[in-house]
């Protein structure tokens, strides 16, 4: 009863009401249609049911609950200390899945699939901030990109600039080119020079955490897809001298002919095979896409001449490979197939590119909860955050204090205090190579700050969020107070069960009727070996059931006809053992051992009846409870507009 219960509590209910008809009232409270429809639409999902009668009856259930969590709201079950933690428990728990703009993502995700449709053949100029003596000069950088950029507008080759200027190593042999990239191949900031820049052309300088980057567009070509093949590579072990390559070439010669005499490659590659993750899968590789490996190997599987033939030995800066192609995974070209759209939306959700989202998000936030500066000279902060932080008394006389209000964030304000302990942690680059600008600081900063204000005032920012903490709420109070009120009560009182029983006897009678063990097993199998067990020696049926324990549950008790499995509508015997009935939805099965049989119906003793006095006392219960909130709560349905929404 209080599983039901509790589940029927929690399908029932949910919040957040807008601004649309009222359908009724309790109290001084309403409800308004677009809230208990939202309900009744999550959990009536039969169409086939008659509606106007299915929406009364659920409207009757509904207004009930209302009632008992009003209630509880009003004798502050919900400052309850269980409560609370429980609360706050699943907040914690569902916040993450909640944290992105939701319609970021959804843009992010048609994007990739938009971008995921075609490959592009990518040349590369990249300038680090990172000077070689190990320091960071960001301007530097800069000057020198532009310097760049200036002499490709004056039409200088990108390739040779590209050998002469990238500071990408493998430029000085590949002059740049990086081979074919796609959707999620590159870092974010890279991509979308990449998918920006027209054939032919160079794109505007992009800048990343590491430096400036300039994009040169070679080519397009359709999305090729993912790549099925099966590979046995002879690596050249470190600092291999031309002698040992030329020994790996001719091993690699050797197991080619092999090959072609019809040896086995998934043999060879667990034999000889240096990838030892597709070794051990008989040199069958995971499925690879553009721009995921070395592009002088990706040109030389697309090359082969066909699926399943091994092509000849191909050598890498990574030894000789022997591939063979077994087919490839074509790119879904459908923007409505819903499996790919899951799994572009997982590969968004885990890209870089969410960083994207985050700062959509803090703009949303910053603008609908009110962002404001408190004016203050930035030198004097940065006199006192060096003081503070590394305990001495600042330079120059400072009028601020760890007191001082920095800026507010709705009705949020954060202080030199919190400015500090932030910068103390945060100060540092990650890559050990100094402290940051404490303009930049401070930007980070603001960021966390307004992640943390989105994380603590999420219900008001998505609507979906404070639902289900509504619904976890309210649905905690509706098994709070009918715990109290109606499930105890009835459980505990033993004189009015009693006294309930007596004045209901006539109710509580056996049918036809048989004292009987039932058996309740994990399988068929051992269904059959208990069922023959038992058949074979019934009297030991308790020794049987103990055997099989992990796997049996007997249960000894008086039954009805209809409540024994297997008996179907025959007559039961003394001494039977029932055939065993099957669950087909998990395949576990039952039978029965009919220790006594009564054919006459019969009274039921009070502890016989005990669990239906239960019952039937916690409903009388509730019936006399709900009677008592509707006079608290007088309820006033809108007749008008039940109809309306009953056509």
């Amino acid at each position: 009863m209080k599983k039901i219960a509790v589940v029927l509590a929690t399908l029932l209910l949910t919040g957040l009401t807008g601004g649309a008809q009222t359908l009724f009232t309790y109290g001084n409270h309403a409800v308004t249609t677009e809230e208990f429809l939202r309900a009744y639409r999550k959990n009536n999902t039969n169409t086939t049911a008659a509606r106007p009668q299915s929406v009364r009856e659920y409207l009757d259930l509904y207004i009930r609950s209302r009632l008992k969590i009003q209630e509880a709201y009003d004798r502050g079950y919900d400052t309850l200390p269980q409560i609370r933690t429980e609360v706050e428990n699943l907040r914690v728990q569902i916040i993450d899945n909640y944290i992105n703009d939701p319609q970021t993502l959804d843009q992010l995700v048609r994007e990739a699939f938009t971008r995921s449709q075609k490959d592009i053949h990518v040349a590369h100029i990249f300038i680090g901030y990172r000077r070689p003596d190990g320091s960071i000069d960001t301007a530097a950088a800069y000057s020198k990109a532009q310097s760049i950029l200036a002499r490709l507008r004056r039409g200088e080759d990108f390739m040779t600039l590209a050998q002469q200027y990238s500071e990408d190593p493998s430029a000085r042999t590949n002059r740049g080119d990086i081979g074919f990239i796609t959707v999620f191949s590159l870092p974010y900031e890279i991509e979308n020079l990449a998918y920006s820049t027209p054939v032919g052309h160079y794109s505007t300088l992009g800048q990343s955490s590491a430096g400036f980057h300039i994009i040169k567009n070679l080519g397009e070509r359709k999305a090729i897809g993912k790549i099925r093949a099966q590979q046995i590579l002879l690596a050249f072990p470190p600092d291999a001298d031309e002698a040992t390559r030329k020994q790996l070439a001719r091993r690699a010669d050797s197991l080619y002919a092999r090959l072609l005499k019809g040896d086995d490659m998934a043999k060879l590659a667990g034999e000889f095979s240096n990838d030892y993750i597709s070794a051990n899968s008989g040199g069958v590789m995971p499925n690879f896409g553009t721009g995921q490996y070395d592009p002088a190997f990706e040109a030389y599987v697309l090359g082969l001449p066909g699926d399943g033939v091994p092509g000849k030995p191909f050598r890498s800066r990574f030894g000789y490979h022997i591939v063979r192609r077994l087919g490839r995974v074509p790119v879904v070209t459908d923007p409505k197939n819903q499996n790919n759209l899951l799994l572009l939306r997982s590969e968004v959700q885990q890209s870089d590119r969410m960083a994207v989202s985050r700062r959509v998000l803090y703009d949303k936030v910053l603008k609908a909860a009110g962002f404001s500066r408190v004016p203050y000279k930035e030198f004097e902060l940065g006199q006192l955050t060096d003081s503070l932080i590394d305990f001495a008394p600042p330079a120059v006389p400072v009028h601020m204090t760890r007191s001082s209000v920095l800026f507010r964030i709705g009705d949020s304000s954060y202080t030199v205090n919190d400015w500090v302990n932030y910068a103390q942690t945060f100060r540092f680059r990650a890559d050990g190579s100094g402290r940051k600008p404490y303009n930049q600081v401070m930007k980070e900063f603001i960021a966390f700050e307004t992640e943390q204000y989105y994380r603590q005032h999420l219900e008001q920012f998505n609507p979906e969020f404070h639902n289900q903490m509504k619904e976890f709420l309210d649905g905690n109070l509706f098994f709070e107070i009918m715990q109290r009120e109606v499930w105890t009560r009835a459980q505990n009182d033993t004189a009015a069960l009693q006294a309930y029983y007596d004045r209901n006897r006539s109710h509580y009678t056996w049918d036809r009727s048989a004292d009987a063990v039932v058996f309740f097993c994990s399988d068929t199998s051992t269904a059959s070996l208990a069922y023959n067990q038992v058949r074979k020696d019934p009297d030991a049926w308790k020794k049987t059931a103990d055997a099989l324990s992990e796997k049996v549950v007997a249960d000894s008790a008086r039954y009805e006809w209809n409540q024994l499995p297997g008996l179907d509508k025959s007559v039961p015997r003394r001494g039977q053992v029932t055939s065993p009935v099957i669950n087909k939805a998990d395949n576990t099965a039952s039978f029965a051992y009919i220790i006594q049989v009564y054919p006459q119906p019969a009274p039921r003793s009070f502890e016989q009846a005990r669990g239906l006095v239960i019952n039937d006392y916690q409903n009388q219960l509730d019936e006399q409870w709900v009677a008592e909130l509707k006079k608290k709560y007088p309820v006033t349905i809108n007749q008008q507009e039940l109809k309306r929404i009953t056509k």
